[in-house]
């Protein structure tokens, strides 16, 4: 028996299909999400903006925030793939290209978790012993264990797609999903797919799993701390802060798992659904993001009105 070319087993192009039955509503499904991705892209690109202009901001808090949204801007930029579905129906991606978009919609979701992550950490020290915050968080130490993350998130997340472009595909090539993600895509080889999910699970259990973990572990240290010193109003206060915070976390790991329940347990959910919710957590985050962050950070808010008040000292009459 002579052995076959592998090569020749994959799909020049996969046609992505979109909301499947909603073909005449995409147009107007796309007017909320086009207006949900231009404000995530003035949202955040105004935070970097003012962060970077402003010196007193020029903390490991507002670093952090900073480089959250640069990762939500490239988290919420692969919507233009959903919005070319939607307005002009270019439904294929060349293979290479579908390969390559889900590593960027894996890749930059779980450095949004490692970000998270530090986050959690940086309100446990601020909150727990505020005096050595900066020597605690130096600039140098966050560079480590930012890059010691980001490269976790590399090696794991880069494998998911070397694994997936070795895998045969003989039959179809319609992927069930308005963009490419790891699960839609070996879910199409006609072989068997126990490496690329165990590959898929080992990325998520060491990395979101332990983010997940991390940040519950800092929130539970900052509520101990609180409720140490006895003051309702630093519990207020802390509860203030960090309630918010708990939301978008609430809502990223939230949708996290339920696209990777309906993957991996077979649940009976419509594809609408899943389909949607799978959209909303590339676009949501990085809208919430700028808002629970920025917006109800006092120090942001001023120095949103310092930089406006500059510009228009600054208008010639």
């Amino acid at each position: 028996m002579s052995s076959l070319n592998t090569s020749n087993l994959h799909p020049k192009e996969f046609i992505l299909i979109g909301f499947p039955g909603m073909e005449s509503y995409q147009t107007w499904i796309s007017i909320p999400f086009c207006a949900m991705y231009v404000l995530a892209i003035v949202a955040n690109v105004l935070i970097i903006y003012i962060i970077k202009v402003n010196h007193n901001l020029h903390n490991p808090m507002y670093v952090l925030l900073a480089t959250l949204s640069l990762v939500d801007l490239a988290l919420c930029s692969l919507a233009l793939q959903i919005l070319k579905i939607f307005w002009f129906n270019q439904r294929a991606i060349a293979f290479e290209a579908c390969l390559f978009q889900m590593f960027c919609v894996h890749f930059f979701s779980s450095l949004e978790s490692s970000i998270l992550a530090i986050m959690a950490y940086d309100r446990y020290v601020a909150i727990y012993n505020p005096l050595r915050y900066m020597s605690i968080l130096s600039y140098k130490f966050l560079a480590q264990v930012f890059l010691s993350l980001l490269l976790r998130d590399l090696i794991l997340i880069g494998l998911l797609p070397t694994f997936a472009s070795r895998l045969p595909f003989c039959s179809s090539n319609v992927i069930q999903h308005c963009y490419c993600d790891h699960m839609g895509i070996a879910k199409l080889a006609c072989t068997d797919i126990s490496l690329n999910s165990s590959l898929g699970l080992l990325a998520i259990s060491c990395i979101f799993g332990l983010d997940v973990m991390f940040i519950i572990f800092s929130y539970v240290l900052i509520l101990r701390s609180v409720l140490k010193v006895g003051s309702n109003n630093a519990l207020r206060k802390a509860l203030n802060t960090c309630g918010s915070h708990l939301f978008v976390i609430l809502y990223f790991y939230t949708t996290l798992l339920f696209s990777l329940l309906v993957y991996r347990t077979g649940m009976k959910v419509l594809p609408e659904i899943h389909i949607m919710l799978a959209v909303l957590y590339l676009l949501v985050p990085p809208v919430l993001n700028p808002l629970v962050y920025a917006v109800r950070t006092k120090e942001i808010r001023q120095a949103q009105i310092d930089t406006l008040y500059m510009k228009n000292m600054h208008k010639p009459d």
